[in-house]
């Protein structure tokens, strides 16, 4: 498979229903179909999702044991074969040699490419230390046949920065076919660009997707395109093509809810507006995370119906 990265790929949810006795566990079925349901949507020039994320910080990522992790990505692994997308999934650690490990367990269960996060430590790791941390990943990557994509996700708490001294320095490696930039501050992506135009950058935050093709981003990763796929694909063409004022429009057409994906519960809140965009609002409340208040529904709520609203106004509703 051609990893080329251009172009938008879904952070997919993890459905959950409620067992026998009442606990929650993961509904592969209701999942996959979802994430197939996505990928089959198509922009206005015809293009698609150009890849597919699991188990990431929308994918409760953080409430699953290893198990279910893995077994939730060997059920992704057969969407993404069906439709040719790579299966991306993250991975972090506090060591490199920890790490090195959860690089071949991803790579057994069909993952393509593996985001690799800084090192999960509450010190600041020193740039050798970060460096041999995703060197030894991308070593590891080459024996067990994926690739990686060091992700840096500076305004989240608890991860530390990648400079981007040392991001130039890992994109020269083999097996990193792209970075991951997760941050209001698209100057980094320009920075790194001007230090090698032939890099290939995803965005990761979906309120700066135009912003991001601006300074260079060939693609991004999005939360809110899983829920409004058709919209998510078209303004990635327009971007594509630097037809700015019409990827503009639906950027701030989506806006109420890409608001969301910069929030600290963006995984509930826009879970939930999956939910209620499939008129299952319970399925949507279903989460290992944080229950939402009522006055947080009724936020997400309305910021769902006024993205709809203005989407349709645009012809861009699936």
């Amino acid at each position: 498979m051609s990893l080329q990265w251009n172009g938008v790929m879904p952070a997919v949810f993890t459905w959950l229903k409620e067992s026998k006795s009442g606990t929650l566990e993961i509904d592969y079925d209701v999942t996959q179909k979802q994430a197939a349901g996505i990928l089959q949507a198509q922009g206005r020039a015809g293009s698609k999702m150009s890849g597919l994320v699991g188990s990431g910080t929308l994918g409760e990522n953080s409430y699953l044991s290893n198990k279910q992790r893995l077994s939730l990505l060997k059920s992704l692994s057969e969407v993404a074969k069906d439709y040719n997308v790579p299966l991306i999934s993250g991975a972090a650690a506090e060591t490199k040699e920890e790490l090195a490990k959860i690089v071949e367990g991803l790579a057994k269960v069909g993952v393509d490419t593996v985001m690799v996060m800084p090192p999960k430590t509450k010190a600041v790791p020193s740039e050798k230390e970060m460096y041999e941390y995703y060197a030894l990943s991308e070593a590891t990557a080459k024996d067990v046949g994926v690739t990686i994509m060091p992700y840096n996700n500076p305004d989240a708490a608890g991860y530390h920065a990648i400079s981007t001294n040392l991001l130039t320095r890992l994109s020269v490696l083999s097996k990193v076919t792209a970075l991951k930039i997760s941050t209001i501050d698209v100057s980094i992506i320009e920075t790194l660009m001007l230090e090698n135009k032939d890099l290939k950058i995803l965005a990761g935050v979906d309120t700066v997707t135009v912003y991001a093709g601006l300074a260079g981003a060939s693609g991004g990763i999005t939360g809110v395109g899983t829920i409004f796929p058709k919209a998510s694909v078209t303004m990635q063409e327009y971007v594509l093509k630097g037809e700015w004022n019409e990827a503009n429009k639906i950027s701030r057409a989506l806006n109420s809810l890409s608001y969301l994906d910069a929030q600290p519960l963006l995984m509930e809140y826009l879970k939930l507006a999956m939910g209620i965009h499939h008129n299952d609002v319970a399925g949507g409340l279903r989460t290992f995370g944080k229950k939402l208040t009522q006055q947080q529904i009724n936020d997400v709520s309305a910021r769902y119906i006024l993205a709809k609203e203005r989407l349709e106004v645009l012809d861009l509703l699936s």
